[in-house]
């Protein structure tokens, strides 16, 4: 049995009753979907763009871009998971599933 990594059950039933309350099915397939978790991959990017590496370790701790962040993080996680949603894709499975491949892929270093 897989073990329980994430759990996207109520969340993928809160977003799909937001959806439906607004009558958003209809814009909802998956490459809209895909389409818009991009947009707000960049917008989270947009964030790190031209700070240094050490400025990019406090954009979560920073008064003026916290917030931005927690928002942008959010918006990502949650398009992402409507899409797993609407692609029937068991996001806990997959993720699952990558870690090992992952873990084969890259063996920890020796000793």
């Amino acid at each position: 049995m897989t073990p329980k990594l994430i759990d996207t059950t109520a969340l993928e039933t809160a977003l799909d009753d937001f959806a439906t309350a607004r009558n958003w099915h209809q814009f909802h397939s998956p490459k809209n979907l895909a389409m818009a978790l991009t947009g707000e991959v960049g917008e989270l990017v947009e964030i790190f763009q031209w700070r240094t590496e050490e400025e990019s370790w406090q954009v979560a701790r920073q008064a003026e871009t916290a917030e931005h962040v927690r928002q942008e993080l959010a918006d990502v996680a949650l398009y992402l998971v409507r899409l797993a949603s609407v692609l029937e894709v068991d996001l806990n499975q997959a993720i699952a599933d990558k870690m090992v491949l992952n873990a084969q892929k890259y063996p920890p270093l020796s000793e």
